[in-house]
């Protein structure tokens, strides 16, 4: 099969395969580095959310889950729903992540390089894991 750059912006269900494995190794990466490096995530935990220790390990089991969710036709749509609800509800985390790295003495454009960008793909998640879990065919037509 020769592989070109739409191939991933086709709406077949090979690409739709494509999109699903790559969102499931990522979401499969952070998991285990929710639950074996927690420091980082604690970090970025807003204030409010209690027992933040126990919130970051369930959430990157929650990820593991997801991630092997999607893999599995059985589980694919509530994994993407999920996915897309946790991304939802991480964003003010990743918000105060922002704020606090672009409000620091030494914030440089690399800050500015990472915080705006993944600020803004946050929304990209939430289609993103909605598309892989079967969920939605948006933008794509589907096909008759």
């Amino acid at each position: 099969m020769a592989v070109h750059i739409g191939m991933w912006f086709e709406p077949s269900l090979e690409s739709r395969f494509w999109w699903r494995l790559v969102l499931s190794a990522i979401y499969l990466t952070v998991g285990i580095l929710h639950m074996l490096l927690p420091g980082p995530f604690l970090r970025i935990m807003p204030a409010l959310v209690p027992f933040p220790a126990a919130v970051v390990f369930i959430t990157g089991a929650c990820e593991v889950a997801a991630a092997a969710g999607l893999l599995s036709s059985p589980f694919r749509a509530a994994a993407g729903i999920g996915l897309a609800a946790y991304a939802v509800c991480v964003y003010p985390a990743n918000i105060k992540h922002a704020i606090d790295g672009l409000s620091a003495v030494d914030a440089s454009t690399y800050a500015w390089l990472y915080h705006v960008p993944r600020l803004a793909f946050q929304p990209v998640f939430v289609w993103w894991a909605l598309y892989a879990g079967g969920v939605i065919d948006w933008p794509f037509p589907q096909a008759r």
